[in-house]
């Protein structure tokens, strides 16, 4: 059986999940179901295409699926598995898209039976807002794909999901452990929503528009968000990420430092050394 021969479930239909079913709708996967506790969300997955066909029953939607890609909140994906193990097919290949690696994988290894596989995913795509409207299948374009293999998955399937993330535009697949994930995310992706949302609320101003340019704009992009999905993953990476904020909080007592002092030559020296080390990011 190839793989656009897989019967394909995706879990929960939000901007993830549904960019997904509209990236294999464009590789011509033949059958990709939705599973969503919405009915009007699964009526509009199927009018756009997104999905073949739709489920409010999970028993329904997963008894035939080859791999069911979970799209669903870091508590949600684990608490989903742990109530439906009876309801995959022998053989599943199971894979998620949350920001959160080491307690999904341990928590999900912990109770799953030897003839189901879960694998470790996470997209490195997103939109500003959240929601099926906000769905393309264009989104995973150029994106990097983390994948958090373990000993408990096979070569083959791993493969066959990196294989997945290329066909779908991505540049990149990293495969890493799960608590590497999680400390690398929080410095690259959970420290930098921390600081646009601090960036905006510490503003004392009151109006600022007309004094906003570019560089304000690309720092604070990121603070238009889905609040309840990010705050979960920050409480549950909390340990890497106040680690992250420590360090970040020492640079900017070192620049108020110099600031105090009237140290040019210190705060030139920064602005060089991040201006090399930002240049060397692809």
């Amino acid at each position: 059986m190839g793989e656009c021969d897989f019967k394909v479930t995706i879990v929960g239909l939000g901007l993830i999940g549904a960019s997904y079913g509209l990236a294999l709708k464009k590789l011509s996967y033949k059958n990709v179901s939705g599973l969503d506790i919405s009915s009007e969300i699964l009526i509009k997955a199927e009018e756009r295409g997104i999905i073949t066909k739709g489920y409010l029953s999970a028993k329904e939607a997963l008894k035939d699926s080859d791999l069911v890609i979970i799209a669903l909140y870091p508590n949600e994906t684990i608490n989903f598995i742990k109530n439906n193990l009876n309801n995959f097919k022998s053989g599943v290949i199971i894979t998620d898209t949350a920001g959160l690696k080491e307690e999904i994988v341990t928590k999900i290894n912990s109770i799953l039976p030897k003839d189901l596989e879960f694998i470790g995913g996470h997209p490195m795509a997103g939109r500003e807002g959240k929601g099926i409207d906000m769905a393309s299948g264009e989104i995973f374009k150029g994106a990097s794909y983390i994948l958090t293999p373990v000993k408990e998955n096979s070569e083959e399937n791993v493969e066959l999901l990196s294989n997945l993330a290329y066909s779908m535009g991505c540049i990149k697949v990293i495969k890493i452990d799960p608590a590497t994930h999680d400390n690398m995310i929080g410095y690259t992706s959970q420290l930098p929503h921390i600081l646009a949302i601090t960036l905006i609320n510490s503003n004392e101003c009151d109006s600022i528009d007309s004094f906003v340019g570019g560089g304000f704009k690309d720092l604070t992009r990121i603070a238009i968000n889905n609040s309840s999905l990010w705050s979960e993953l920050l409480i549950h990476n909390k340990h890497n990420l106040i680690n992250s904020i420590d360090n970040f909080q020492k640079e900017v007592e070192n620049i108020k430092r110099a600031l105090i002092n009237g140290d040019e030559n210190f705060i030139k020296e920064r602005f060089e050394e991040a201006n090399i080390k930002r240049k060397g990011i692809q």
